[in-house]
């Protein structure tokens, strides 16, 4: 990764906006203003973090009411509220990569004709989606029968069909091998379920009780939305309606003025992605990054044709990472809605991976392209604010999905690693980065509700990055799948190392082992019972000259254990490959 920058001379273009598909923005017009003046700072400051405490209980009911353990116990979901022009206005801090997106699914509902009582649902990623597993559901907010908003969720769904369990296969070619692809129709038609589309989805999926469960806790969690909402219209009039302006205008001021704060210039970056699953070849990411005064202008001309394996990602991919970045780097307590992507234009090739034409697979996009965009994006920033930016973090989401083709259970996961070393502080130990935020699914609810054991989780030593501040560990996990399955892996970082920064060294690359052999970063192998997978994800990189560490956090280091582990690695690897006896699936412990 290697970042530059220019000097920038001459003034860009106006972006007090939201870049559309054809580059046009979305203004917010003298009129909004003006009202959102009219409620004072006390007043705002109450309605913004009840329409935040609305987002975020829609969150707890979705996660409570879902079934599957990727919601319940992962939670991987997001929600958030919208006015009735499709504009953000609140979200609960969930997954980056679905909360930069929605926005793109509520314009395709706009399309639409929404009513009182109706309930889209979209998983397209050519028309308001990301990837087929994320199933978003778009709700009018009604309570008077006159639509004055949208409740949003998202929601990663563990099966929805296609050519192998848990719809996330390595190698598709196109997207019709991922499963059930739907463009935005009524789930719910002015309060009467459709039962057609239910039926539809039953049809298509591995499992379709788990599936019908989720879409439950989904619709629940925005109905909540618009009962809360009803409340507070009830409290404030019409005063709430203006508070939509208001909070969007106030994140907007913040976000300039923060954008004011960063120096003037062009800033650019470049990486690769380590092959699309049909070939091994390096795909580059590369961008440029225009501050100029309040407007940030993200340009990712130079980056690769779109591919023929599933890395494509759509349009909405590089604008969530890019919002995500810009916040990182600015005030991350600024309230996330329109207003603060409003001065953040985004420039795709047409016809790149980045921005693909249908029929192209995807499903990797969202979440290896993801993060690879947002480490250029923040690589290009460290050369404005080298005090702001971590070294490379892992890079990565390294999914793991086993299932068996009859349809009895789908597991899917992304796994934590290492976070890069920070300016003045070690990177985090075995934590999701980038566009997921995920939890793990805890030891307890794997066992009990798949046929899998887990032999070893935890960190693993050695793998930060050394540095006047040591990268973040990556993590071990290793699982016995007990019965004949199906586990696909889409992985990265299992070539090219999270990058030290400023003298530090790179974090170790992660490894995919199945039975002790190594396997490739994405792969799908059927397996018999008794087969053991093995994950380890990459660490984090160092940050500043490793001389320079001082004594104290090396001995805390030793203490900790952080230092051991590539030697342990090799034993363990040798024990796999000589004391699995692959006919029963039984080890033996000698």
């Amino acid at each position: 990764m290697s970042p530059t920058k220019e000097t920038n001379e001459t003034s860009t273009k106006e972006t007090n906006g939201t870049p559309t598909d054809d580059g046009a923005v979305t203004t917010t017009d003298a009129a909004t203003t003006e009202r959102s003046a009219d409620i004072d700072p006390v007043t705002l400051e109450i309605l913004r973090n009840q329409l935040e405490s609305v987002a975020t209980e829609m969150g707890h009911v979705l996660i409570r009411g879902a079934y599957s353990p990727n919601i319940k116990e992962r939670q991987d979901c997001s929600t958030a509220l919208f006015d009735d022009a499709g504009r953000l206005v609140a979200q609960a801090e969930h997954i980056p990569v679905h909360l930069g997106a929605m926005p793109d699914a509520v314009d395709v509902v706009l399309q639409r004709d929404p009513k009182p009582g109706d309930v889209f649902i979209v998983n397209d990623p050519f028309a308001g989606g990301t990837h087929l597993p994320d199933i978003t559901l778009v709700s009018t907010i009604a309570p008077n029968d006159e639509v004055i908003g949208f409740a949003v969720s998202r929601a990663h769904h563990a099966d929805v069909g296609g050519s192998a369990p848990g719809s996330m296969p390595p190698g598709t070619r196109e997207i019709y091998e991922e499963g059930l692809r739907l463009p935005a129709v009524r789930l719910v038609d002015g309060g009467e379920p459709n039962e057609a589309v239910h039926e539809l989805i039953r049809a298509n999926v591995r499992t379709p009780d788990e599936r019908e469960a989720d879409l439950r806790a989904q619709r629940a969690a925005n109905a909540r939305a618009e009962e809360r909402i009803g409340e507070l219209l009830d409290e404030h009039g019409e005063t709430l309606l203006d508070a939509f302006d208001a909070v969007i205008e106030y994140s907007r001021e913040r976000i300039e003025a923060a954008l004011t704060d960063l120096p003037d210039g062009t800033y650019r970056a470049r990486d690769v992605l380590e092959g699309d699953g049909v070939t091994d070849e390096d795909i580059p990411i590369e961008v440029a990054v225009t501050i100029d005064g309040a407007s940030i202008d993200v340009d990712f001309a130079g980056t690769a044709d779109q591919v023929a394996g599933n890395l494509n990602a759509p349009q909405s991919i590089a604008k969530s990472a890019v919002y995500f970045v810009v916040r990182a780097v600015t005030d991350p307590d600024i309230p996330p809605n329109h207003g603060c992507y409003e001065p953040v234009s985004v420039s795709v090739p047409d016809g790149s991976v980045l921005d693909p034409d249908p029929p192209a697979a995807v499903v990797g996009g969202n979440v290896e392209t993801s993060q690879r965009v947002t480490d250029v994006t923040l690589a290009a920033l460290g050369e404005a604010v080298p005090d702001v930016v971590p070294a490379g973090s892992q890079g990565t989401m390294n999914n793991l999905i086993i299932g068996d083709r009859s349809g009895s259970f789908t597991y899917y996961e992304t796994i934590g690693g290492g976070f890069g070393a920070r300016p003045n502080t070690d990177g985090m130990d075995g934590v999701q980065v980038g566009m997921t935020n995920t939890l793990n699914t805890p030891v307890e609810s794997m066992e009990t509700e798949y046929p899998l054991r887990v032999e070893r989780y935890g960190l693993r030593p050695g793998s930060g990055g050394d540095g006047r501040y040591r990268g973040g560990l990556g993590i071990e996990r290793t699982v016995t799948v007990e019965t004949e399955a199906t586990v696909s892996l889409l992985t990265e970082r299992r070539r090219t190392a999270p990058a030290g920064i400023d003298g530090g060294e790179d974090g170790a690359t992660g490894e995919n082992r199945i039975d002790g052999e190594p396997v490739p970063a994405k792969a799908s192998v059927d397996v018999d019972a008794g087969t053991t997978v093995s994950i380890r994800t990459p660490g984090g990189g160092g940050h500043g000259d490793p001389d320079e560490r001082a004594a104290t956090a090396r001995e805390r280091d030793r203490l900790d254990e952080k230092v051991r582990g590539r030697l342990d690695e090799q034993v363990r690897d040798r024990r796999d490959e000589t004391t699995t006896d692959r006919s029963d699936g039984t080890v033996d412990d000698r």
